[in-house]
Formats: structure tokens, sequence, C-alpha cells
């Protein structure tokens, strides 16, 4: 008598794979698993003793200088948005942004808390930035709100005219 092997088609390699070559794979993929996960598990990330490297500062505060004047340009300008746009919807002008559209087509009161949402938004995300330590990101990303809303006042100055 012999043995029957099943025998198993791989779509993928165009060839005829035993049932004996099957298990001998599977084998080697789950051992090569188990003993991934024992190395990792194995590592220490905790240092016995004492280091080698002085402790470093644990953190960078947000509300530096150049963070306060940021922010209170980005509020300035928001602030100068909010003006130049109720202006502009007052003199038969259409909100542009179809997000803040809700908002100021509600008057003063709308207008306010679009602005304070965005304002929010923009400084949470800053911040979130900085609290993940990507401090290059969080000037850069402050910069282009700041620019970005430069361009939204400008423009609306410009059509108000």
């Amino acid at each position: 008598m012999h043995s029957r092997t099943s025998m198993t088609y791989s779509k993928f390699t165009d060839v005829l794979i035993s049932g004996d070559q099957m298990k001998l794979l599977l084998s080697i993929l789950v051992l090569g698993a188990l003993s991934m996960n024992v190395a990792v598990q194995a590592q220490s990330f905790t240092a016995s003793g004492r280091s080698a490297l002085p402790d470093a500062p644990s953190d960078r505060p947000f509300w530096t200088v150049e963070n306060k004047v940021n922010v209170g340009i980005l509020a300035a300008l928001i602030a100068a948005d909010a003006v130049t746009t109720q202006r502009g919807l007052n003199q038969g002008l259409r909100e542009m942004n179809p997000l803040m559209r809700p908002f100021v087509t509600h008057g003063v009161a709308g207008q306010a808390a679009g602005s304070a949402l965005g304002f929010g938004a923009g400084v949470g995300i800053v911040y979130l930035l900085h609290r993940s330590h990507h401090y290059k990101a969080e000037r850069i990303t402050m910069r282009m709100i700041v620019a970005g809303e430069s361009g939204f006042v400008a423009n609306n100055i410009i059509a108000i005219r």
C-alpha cells in the first residue's frame, strides 16, 4: 500500500504543493512568528544601573515667545477675516468657504462661533504637534496657518473695495 497525500494547487506560484510540503511550510511560518514574538518580549528597554547619558529636559514649553506672538497674530487675522467677511456679506457678496458658510449666514454670532472653532482647531493642531515632539512641524504648521489666514484677509479686502 502506498500513502496518498493530498495535493493543493497554489494559484500564486502555479505549482502543485503536496500536503507534506504544506505542513512543512506552515510549521516554518508558525515557528518563525513564535521566535519573533519571544525575541520582542525578551528585549528590555529599561536601563539597569546608571546611564552614561545625562538626563534630558522633559519637554519644551508650548507658550514660548514665538508661539505667543504667532497665536496673537492668528487671533488678529481671524478677527480681521470676520470683520471683512461680514462687510462683504452686507455688500451682497457670498462666503466662498463651504465649511464656514453655515456659520457666517447666521450673522455676527454665527461668525464668532465659526471663527472660534477655526481658531481652536488651528491652535489645537499646533499643540498636538508640540505634544508629540514634532517641534519643526509645529513651527511650520503655525506659519502656514498664519500665511493662509493672511491670504483670506487680503482676498476679502480686495473683494470689498
